[in-house]
């Protein structure tokens, strides 16, 4: 019997290419609709505004990097990877980026092209939010009626609390805590901070399940580390605009850690790959910060990239996602989200089909 044809769709931010990219890129973020909340009519205004005004620090930060993001490069391993890994199946994985090239209109033509016989949509964002899962479908689903794409569709809109991707991400943090450790100081106490990207607080406040999401992953990572009387936190970083985010930010909680004279080893909860925001504002942004209060230790957990347990647990959703059937799916099957989240997908789901009714 011939293995079914299966087209992965990972979806992820993406970022510029070259230095040239870096305006484009911002402007094409800040026009999305799902970041930048303001009538029609004075977002391509506004974004352009923005985008100007961070094109000085952002080609800055993107010049440590050798003037482009490695995110595409990175995501296209973890593609290679998540075929092998699936064995059982003609398992084709694409890449399809939502702010930078490759767009989700020419990945829609390619799968078109290969002719597979279901399609699955993979998120690399593990937590669900409208600014980026959402988004990034949305994209998808306007590219692939463009492309005269019909094939059954299986869309995994999150995955923060599985089990294997759970205990992948503990394995990487506890390798990643006992090297710490053992370069600390035996008197020298140490805190884990799982830093996610954060949110205008009032994206959160409309039904935006991120939040939530985050801290269910968090107790999922901890509760595998077999660390009892861990002292940890979850902080959020990479404001990106004036109004109030979601807190505590990172800064305020690398600011504790120095109060408390506590090294801090910081986790990247909600990355799955390397890229600026761990590469720069981690790495050396946040280090900088932390010399400077005068924490006594700043550590740094990688992210999974093409790490086998994440691999092998991305491999386990895309057999979950094809045997719950063309839909919506979450890790769980259906949705996972308080009924105070509006904005989860399912939950939007439930709402177009009373609507229709």
């Amino acid at each position: 019997m011939t293995p079914p044809k299966i087209a992965i769709v990972l979806f992820n931010l993406g970022g510029p290419d070259r230095p040239e990219a870096i305006r484009p890129f911002l402007v094409n973020l800040f026009t999305d609709p799902a970041i930048l909340r303001v009538p029609f009519f004075v977002r391509p205004f506004l974004a352009r505004i923005i985008a100007r005004a961070r094109v000085k620090p952002a080609t800055e930060n993107y010049a440590l990097l050798g003037g482009k993001s490695p995110l595409l490069e990175l995501t296209q391993q973890q593609a290679r990877a998540l075929e092998a890994a699936l064995p059982e199946m003609q398992a084709r994985c694409f890449v399809a980026m939502r702010y930078w090239h490759p767009f989700s209109d020419a990945v829609a033509r390619e799968v078109r092209d290969w002719n597979p016989d279901e399609v699955v949509l993979l998120p690399l964002y593990p937590q669900y939010s409208t600014t980026t899962t959402g988004s990034s479908l949305t994209a998808w689903r306007e590219a692939a009626a463009a492309a005269g794409l019909v094939k059954p569709v299986t869309s995994l809109c999150c995955y923060h609390s599985d089990p294997g991707f759970a205990a992948a991400t503990a394995a990487i943090v506890r390798r990643s805590y006992d090297a710490a450790r053992a370069a600390l100081d035996p008197a020298v106490k140490l805190r884990v901070l799982f830093s996610a990207h954060g949110l205008p607080e009032t994206i959160v406040q409309r039904g935006d399940p991120y939040q939530f999401q985050v801290e269910q992953t968090v107790a999922a990572v901890a509760s595998r580390l077999d660390l009892p009387g861990l002292d940890m936190a979850i902080c959020y970083q990479s404001r990106a605009t004036p109004q109030k985010w979601i807190e505590p930010s990172t800064e305020m909680e690398i600011e504790r850690a120095a109060h408390d004279r506590v090294a801090v080893l910081v986790v990247p909860i909600a990355f799955v790959s390397e890229h600026s925001e761990t590469l720069v504002e981690l790495d050396v942004e946040y280090r900088e910060l932390a010399e400077k209060k005068g924490v006594p230790g700043y550590f740094r957990v990688p992210t999974q990239n093409s790490d086998p347990g994440f691999i092998a647990a991305l491999a386990d959703l895309v057999r979950h996602a094809r045997a719950h059937g063309p839909g919506l799916c979450s890790f769980a099957g259906g949705g996972t989200c308080p009924r105070r989240h509006g904005d989860c997908p399912h939950a939007r789901a439930g709402v177009a089909e009373t609507e229709a009714a």
